[in-house]
């Protein structure tokens, strides 16, 4: 009985190489350039509103 889990799958491959030290910064720079294009864009999209209620008409005093 072998403790081999047989060949890593994909994911857990890219994981493997990521963390390894060169490539590690280049992820982190990868991932923080990702958040401020994502943030800015969402920085840019107008809020859409809904139509404002129909003004009443102001009543008269009563006296």
């Amino acid at each position: 009985m072998d403790n081999d889990a047989g060949p890593p799958n994909p994911i857990r491959r890219l994981m493997q190489w990521a963390i390894t030290p060169p490539q590690s910064y280049g992820v982190y720079l990868v991932g923080l350039i990702l958040v401020f294009v994502l943030s800015f864009y969402a920085g840019t999209l107008k809020p859409t509103h809904s139509p404002a209620p129909p003004a009443a008409a102001p009543a008269a005093p009563r006296g």
